[in-house]
């Protein structure tokens, strides 16, 4: 794919529904981050998360441990 191609492309979804920009841009990021070995939370993951933090099921110091164990904290 050249450099024009992929521009016209990039040019093109500026006239996508929203739903469908959000959709792309998910599977950029999800891209991006197999080809950096990283994963990049979505706004769901941070949700879900601060929901789990603010949960009653573990000690506040228990999920803090948990969390800073695997970087978010």
């Amino acid at each position: 794919m050249t450099k024009e191609q992929i521009t016209a492309v990039l040019d093109s979804v500026r006239s996508w529904p929203t739903e469908d920009q959000e959709e792309l841009i998910e599977a950029a990021r999800e891209i991006e981050a197999r080809r950096k070995g990283i994963h990049v939370l979505t706004d769901d993951e941070r949700a879900a998360i601060a929901d789990a933090r603010n949960s009653a099921l573990v000690a506040d110091d228990e999920a803090t441990t948990f969390w800073k164990r695997r970087g978010i904290g």
